[in-house]
């Protein structure tokens, strides 16, 4: 309970943004929950419109993502495909990405992975090209929930993934939740944001609360003195001990 008291930051990936401000008191859980029930429903409708996905890419120092990108859309403006999508929709840490688009964009950046100086590539287990303009269509339906909620001045700071910086107030926070269905997530400049600190400031506890730790893996990656006061806390683990 001293470590709730005492916390001073929190920020959540993309739909765990929403968890990070119900935490913070900005939003309701009821009202939370149902926006991003909301959320999903209309991002999903979107995924089904365009053949789309996301591919997680490990590049080398010399990588040019953008470029990458560009040379993508160009072989599927060859195949007829009008205004393609391919572009970086999140910012993991050094040389780690995922691009997100068309998936004849995603075969091609695959295929010539070497070309682009990308050590590693991977499809996600996901149904679109999330944090991209092909989500547009989900952009409406949020933005009608969202103005029905009740939204209050975060009671401790909150990083938003569109640009890495704390919201400010209310209205911040209704706008940037809707851009961030269509923007790119810019984790690790957040990462950045919040640990940014004077030389000798001693770094805070950072927790990393439900399923899996990936988020504590990029912080290694992106700050190893931060990384170094991270724990996990498994949000499965109190329900277990009281089975038992």
């Amino acid at each position: 309970p001293q470590v709730v008291e005492r916390c001073v930051a929190a920020a959540g990936y993309s739909v765990g943004e929403f968890a990070a401000l119900v935490f913070a008191g900005a939003l309701g859980f009821a009202e939370a929950l149902y926006a991003v029930k909301v959320r999903a429903e209309a991002m999903q409708k979107a995924s089904e419109a365009v053949p789309s996905g996301m591919l997680s890419v490990i590049g080398r120092r010399e990588a040019n993502y953008k470029f990458a990108c560009l040379e993508a859309r160009k072989h599927c403006e060859s195949l007829g495909i009008d205004n393609p999508v391919c572009t970086v929709s999140n910012y993991l840490f050094p040389d780690s990405r995922v691009i997100a688009g068309h998936l004849q964009a995603l075969e091609f950046l695959q295929e010539n992975a070497r070309k682009y100086y990308f050590k590693r590539t991977k499809m996600l287990p996901v149904s679109g090209a999330f944090h991209t303009r092909l989500m547009e269509p989900a952009v409406e339906p949020l933005a009608e929930v969202l103005k029905s909620i009740e939204i209050q001045k975060p009671l401790l700071c909150v990083y938003s993934n569109v640009d890495g910086k704390k919201y400010m107030h209310s209205k911040h926070i209704q706008k940037l939740l809707v851009k961030q269905v269509v923007s790119p997530v810019l984790w690790e400049q957040t990462m950045h944001s919040v640990y940014e600190r004077k030389q000798g400031t001693e770094f805070p506890y950072t927790y990393e609360v439900g399923p899996g730790n990936q988020l504590g893996a990029i912080l290694r990656q992106c700050n190893l003195k931060a990384w170094k006061q991270y724990k996990h806390v498994d949000a499965l683990e109190d329900e277990e001990a009281a089975d038992t």
